[in-house]
């Protein structure tokens, strides 16, 4: 995102901004500070279970609608109707916010509640023998593309997708916007594969223009490119001398930094 603002330069990305990294494997919330032009960030919040993305590629895969999920997910639900079956948003106990930041209220995410309520709904609704149907029909078709899944779904089935997603995205807006109002930032940042989601950036961008907050999202092509990624992290650092000791090893869970 950071390296396609330099380019176009079409609004000002202000200091400090919340940046929510949404994907198959991160759902975090970081304030991030511009000083010297070196950034730092600091994690408020984070998932307590799957990642958003994650959650699409496993609801997908219980509907018997490929992976990765989330492209599929999203396409499909424009044929459904996204009020249609009432999902559970995430409920944070008062005992998992993030005391160690002094946050009023928990900034973190939980997607196990709707996936399970998925999976209940399919049990309920006695969906097993559809999905089967589509396994089957999708079968011998090499690389299935949107049209096949879509012609191979039925009516309950594309509800209950559209309503999953837009349970995810409201989640994912509703939580970053109150941490954005707390922390008093100038700026939002959405970015990772998810970020690609048109509905998530509809809402994104409605939801934050009423509260007088510019948000930036990388082009869609970025939004899953970890070279890019870790090179627009890497680069300021690199500029402003902020060299990890030599010592240092790679570990996927080492801190992305303080702020």
């Amino acid at each position: 995102m950071l390296l396609e603002h330099r380019r176009s330069q079409s609004a000002q990305l202000r200091s400090p901004a919340l940046a929510l990294v949404v994907s198959g494997g991160h759902t975090h919330l970081y304030l991030v500070k511009n000083a010297g032009g070196s950034w730092s960030y600091r994690n408020v919040g984070r998932t307590l279970d799957d990642a958003a993305g994650e959650a699409f590629d496993k609801v997908a895969k219980l509907l018997a609608l490929g992976y990765p999920g989330g492209p599929i997910i999203e396409k499909l639900a424009t044929h459904g109707d996204p009020r249609a079956i009432p999902m559970p948003l995430s409920q944070i106990k008062a005992n998992q916010k993030r005391r160690d930041l002094e946050l009023q209220e928990s900034y973190d995410f939980s997607f196990s509640g709707i996936k399970t309520a998925v999976l209940r709904f399919v049990e309920t609704h006695d969906m097993a023998e559809s999905i089967e149907n589509r396994k089957k029909a999708l079968h011998p078709i090499r690389e299935p593309g949107p049209d096949d899944y879509l012609h191979n779904a039925d009516q309950l089935t594309l509800d209950l997708i559209a309503s999953f997603q837009e349970t995810v995205v409201q989640d994912l807006v509703r939580k970053t916007l109150r941490a954005a109002q707390e922390l008093e930032v100038e700026s939002l940042i959405v970015s990772g594969g998810v970020a690609s989601n048109s509905r998530l950036r509809a809402e994104f961008v409605s939801r934050a223009q009423e509260q007088g907050m510019s948000v930036f999202f990388p082009g869609r092509g970025l939004s899953t490119d970890n070279a890019a990624m870790i090179a627009a992290a890497a680069f300021p650092k690199f500029r402003a001398g902020d060299f990890a000791d030599i010592h240092i090893s790679a570990e996927a869970s080492l801190p992305l930094g303080t702020a």
